[in-house]
């Protein structure tokens, strides 16, 4: 494989990275590191290695059977009773997951621009609309990840070279990232699961998987993904490290501050292009991602109605961009909006990690040397274990703050919810080693 080709391998797979390092990635991680410090940067390590782990899945699920993931989810429960509200679930959980995160995207391109030009906020939003609408027309996915590639990462490497000159202690950034610690305060739990729910995006694995390609060797897959996602991963905890130079409470303005005390004018025209870049690629991979999924679940019976210049593929993506568009032309707050939407799809993400669990271990579907082996599947089950742990302590914590304010869930419930997690973890297992037998 030639150095052009690799290149192109990575930037290809690079839409992946563009997917998840929205506003999202760049609001919970810089609040994080603005009211954390670096404390929480072992967040973004775990959920950057679960990226990889389970988009390599996903897209060898590809590679491997020649169906893409929301196809062998079909088959895999084509016997369940519980098949249409598995399916139910699924398309729910991704349709309403990219709608929410569209608005989260459309908001903070309009945010990134704001910090540099002064435009109606409606100009704006509608202008992304329509070039986003533009780039989803073209009937090659090949060539719209290959844009949105190329924009993560020119947008990644200007986060990086801020992070380098914002210059925190080495020794700090090290604890962080491998030194797990949730501090005492109610914003940490949210903004763990947040910083988790916006690097392993549910509708990423549908994307990756309906991207690949079965000519594609997987280990050529392997090679471009490992690159891509890591990246991405480094990126995202460049913005974290950004955002600790924030004093006071956090806001884009307060970010944009401190970066011209540290940088001068340019520090805001990095901030503000970096957010409308990171607004504006996942503003395209969010409806793309949901149109996939959906072809991916109801297009078997006639797939010629499912191409991606068909009606229906694109109503898939013209619908979540619409509802984005609604929201972010209502003027939502976009900081809170944001967060509140990465916390959701932190919270449906181990469901759709255990469905995908139980189809990479079908060796009818995979072929038995393409199942998983014993260490993927104790890494694979560790995911699920610890997005379950973290998804229903926040719901727990979630339901405090609403029915009873001012109190927290005590150590008897977390060990509850921790022995809960388990005991779900541990039944799935012993069903995916029964569905072999």
């Amino acid at each position: 494989m030639s150095v052009k080709n690799r290149f192109l391998n990575v930037l290809f797979w690079s839409v992946v990275s563009a997917a998840f390092i929205g506003p999202g990635t760049i609001t919970t991680a810089s609040k994080s590191g603005a009211l954390f410090g670096t404390n929480l940067l072992w967040a973004l390590l775990f959920s950057t290695l679960a990226c990889l782990l389970l988009q390599e899945a996903s897209s060898r699920i590809s590679i491997a059977s020649g169906k893409n993931l929301g196809q062998a989810i079909q088959v895999q429960f084509a016997k369940s009773r519980f098949k249409v509200l598995i399916l139910a679930l699924i398309t729910g959980a991704v349709v309403f997951g990219a709608a929410a995160y569209e608005m989260g995207n459309l908001l903070g391109a309009l945010s990134g621009l704001q910090l540099v030009f002064n435009v109606p906020s409606y100009v704006i939003v509608l202008s992304i609309g329509v070039v986003a609408a533009t780039i989803l027309s073209i009937p090659s996915l090949k060539i719209i990840s290959r844009i949105m590639g190329f924009l993560v990462i020119i947008m990644g490497f200007g986060f990086l070279a801020t992070a380098i000159l914002v210059a925190p202690q080495f020794s700090s950034i090290l604890k962080g990232a491998f030194i797990p610690k949730i501090p005492d305060n109610p914003q940490a739990g949210i903004l763990v699961l947040g910083l988790i729910g916006t690097t392993i995006v549910p509708y990423n694995l549908f994307l990756g998987s309906g991207i690949t390609s079965g000519k594609q060797p997987i280990k050529e897959m392997r090679l471009g993904l490992a690159v891509a996602v890591l990246l991405g991963g480094l990126f995202s905890m460049a913005v974290l490290i950004v955002g600790t130079s924030v004093t006071g409470g956090f806001s884009f303005e307060n970010l944009t501050h401190a970066l011209e005390q540290k940088m001068g004018i340019t520090g805001k025209y990095l901030l503000g292009f970096g957010l409308f870049a990171a607004g504006f690629t996942s503003a395209v991979t969010a409806p793309l991602a949901s149109a996939i999924t959906l072809k991916s679940l109801f297009g078997d019976d006639k797939p010629e109605k499912w191409k991606t210049n068909s009606t229906n593929f694109r109503l898939g993506w013209v619908i979540v961009l619409l509802v984005g568009l609604g929201f972010a032309l209502a003027n939502f707050k976009p900081i809170p909006a944001i967060i509140i939407a990465q916390a959701l799809n932190g919270f449906l993400l181990p469901f759709i990690s255990i469905f995908l669990f139980m189809v990479i271990n079908n060796q009818q579907l995979m072929g038995l040397k393409q199942t998983n082996n014993n260490i993927l599947n104790i890494l694979t089950a560790l995911v699920i274990l610890v997005t379950l742990i973290i998804g229903l302590l926040n719901a727990a914590k979630a339901f405090y703050s609403i029915f009873i304010p001012g109190s927290l869930p005590g150590n008897n419930l977390i060990l509850l919810i921790t022995a809960l997690s388990t005991i779900i973890t541990i039944g799935v297992w012993i069903g995916i080693k029964k569905q072999n037998v």
